[in-house]
């Protein structure tokens, strides 16, 4: 009888060793097939993203590197822009530079008066002042024009009185592509009437001053 007994405990604990074996190993591969997934997903998901910042990185070094070439393209552009205007600026500067100094050396001839309020009257062979306008020339008598500022140089070289001290008391029309200026120096104690004409693609030209007794266009 406890043979048998023994024989059937026996039987027992192999089978519940059997058993437990089984779900231990069921577990593992549960667990195992559990962690394959996961890492089939950190891969695939993980890796798309990796490459997704990768591809991000090497577009904006790919942005930035053009947008360097786009600034460098500009400041190159700007620079020699601003060398090209320099260099007309200086051949203006210099073309006006031989104007005045050809103005200055001219040699000038009594005429006679036009009017009692003319104390004496001269002509001279003044060069044309030159001119930033181009096209057909129509005269603007307006203090804001650029008409109006060139004939205020020329009246400023046949006076010989520097723009900064002469005072213009007006411009009128004097004909055909002609005006008459009216100006004074800086105290306002002489007063002159220059006569000037338009010369096409050369600008404002002088062709006589008269010395005013005084001012006529008050």
């Amino acid at each position: 009888m406890m043979v048998n007994d023994y024989e059937k405990y026996s039987r027992v604990n192999k089978y519940e060793k059997r058993r437990k074996n089984t779900k231990s190993i069921s577990i593992l591969m549960s667990t195992g097939a559990i962690l394959v997934v996961v890492l089939i997903g950190i891969w695939l998901f993980g890796g798309g993203e990796d490459e997704a910042e990768k591809n991000s990185e090497e577009n904006k070094s790919a942005d930035i590197k053009i947008t360097d070439e786009e600034q460098t393209n500009k400041d190159e552009s700007e620079s020699e822009q601003a060398n090209t205007d320099q260099s007309d600026g200086d051949n203006e500067t210099d073309e006006t530079s031989e104007q005045n100094a050809a103005n200055q050396n001219v040699e000038k001839e009594q005429v006679e008066p036009s009017d009692d309020n003319v104390i004496e009257a001269y002509v001279a062979d003044w060069e044309p002042i030159g001119t930033e306008q181009e096209g057909p020339h129509t005269t603007v008598f307006e203090t804001d024009s650029l008409d109006w500022k060139e004939m205020e140089k020329a009246a400023s070289i046949a006076t010989e009185i520097s723009e900064e001290e002469m005072h213009t008391i007006w411009i009128e029309n004097g004909g055909d592509q002609k005006a008459i200026a009216t100006v004074s120096d800086a105290t306002n104690s002489q007063f002159y009437r220059v006569y000037i004409s338009w010369v096409d693609g050369q600008g404002w030209q002088p062709t006589k001053v008269e010395v005013l007794k005084e001012n006529d266009k008050t």
